[in-house]
């Protein structure tokens, strides 16, 4: 079949699991307010608490093995070594591991004492807990009853430190062949600061979607005025200083802006381009009632009960008028 009609066909299969209308509840690295991060017993809670989408990370392993990890490296807020012994420092990169290396690591509760374990009190701590492959996550999420739910995982590279990981193409690839490989690519999105990872899956694998995440972070310009490296090549100097315009001349249908800085003059702009979005990581009450009132698309969040109650609420409101 000629690349054209992959294509188009591809973009069929996107426009039928993805109906332009649908709120996407999204449950960020599972749901890390109530258990460990991008572990499986983290996603299985997302689907008891009824997520659209499970929101997750891709890291590499050094034998090729995509696993489900935030950080490019070992987080010692999260991480026991061997020895049962928190680590004193930041550890070895995941793209330094093998598979079989890295299962030597406990990654089941967050370090106490620490700004993270403040941040998430409510956390339970599940010991013993291993990063896991992506492809032991959709397995336990089938038999979770979660064969339906979709995933936003995101490419974790980076333009400032690319000795940390695989190339942005390299990764991208790899990827694609795991997400196809485990029959999950209809129901895939690839999200990324790194905007190169998304161009890759754009023109290799329209099956998929795309995107693309900002953050002040990210915008910034570089040493001396220069373009920011995030956006591979597609700035906002060039798009009238607009984030939105920027994403949809890279070929973006979603953005994820940081909840802080979403305004509905950003929102209206993004809906005229045809853009969906998609805030992140919301996790207070107020901001979410502010979000939906707002009218976006979906919401990430690390407490998906709570936007789940807030949906229920609203919907309770609309039955009773």
């Amino acid at each position: 079949m000629r690349r054209s009609a992959r294509r188009v066909l591809g973009l069929l299969a996107l426009a039928l699991a993805f109906p332009a209308t649908a709120f996407d509840l999204q449950g960020h690295r599972g749901a890390r307010g109530h258990a460990p991060e991008n572990t499986i017993p983290a996603f299985e809670l997302g689907i008891r608490m009824g997520v659209d989408t499970l929101e997750c990370d891709f890291a590499i392993t050094r034998d090729g093995v995509v696993v489900v990890h935030h950080d490019l490296w070992l987080n010692p807020d999260t991480t026991r070594g061997p020895d049962g012994e928190w680590l004193a420092a930041r550890g070895p990169a995941i793209h330094d591991l093998t598979w079989e290396q890295l299962q030597a690591y406990d990654v089941g509760r967050i370090k106490p004492g620490t700004k993270y374990a403040a941040e998430f009190p409510a956390q339970k701590p599940m010991d013993g807990t291993r990063i896991p492959r992506f492809a032991d996550v959709v397995a336990a999420v089938e038999r979770a009853g979660g064969k339906g739910v979709r995933y936003d995982c995101e490419t974790k590279v980076s333009p400032l430190e690319p000795a940390a990981t695989l190339p942005p193409e390299a990764f991208a690839r790899r990827v694609i062949e795991e997400v196809r490989k485990l029959g999950v690519a209809s129901r895939m999105t690839i999200q990324s600061f790194d905007w190169r990872t998304l161009q890759v899956v754009q023109k290799e694998a329209p099956e998929m979607q795309t995107m693309y995440l900002s953050s002040p972070r990210t915008l910034a310009a570089g040493a001396n005025g220069a373009p920011t490296p995030w956006l591979g090549g597609f700035s906002l100097e060039a798009n009238g200083k607009s984030v939105p315009r920027a994403v949809h001349a890279a070929g973006g249908r979603i953005w994820a802006p940081n909840q802080t800085f979403l305004t509905p003059a950003l929102l209206a702009e993004a809906r005229a381009l045809g853009i969906r979005v998609i805030p992140y990581t919301v996790n207070e009450p107020s901001m979410i009632d502010k979000l939906l009132d707002m009218g976006v698309d979906g919401i990430i969040t690390d407490y998906p009960d709570r936007v789940r109650a807030a949906l229920d609420r609203r919907s309770g409101s609309k039955a009773a008028r």
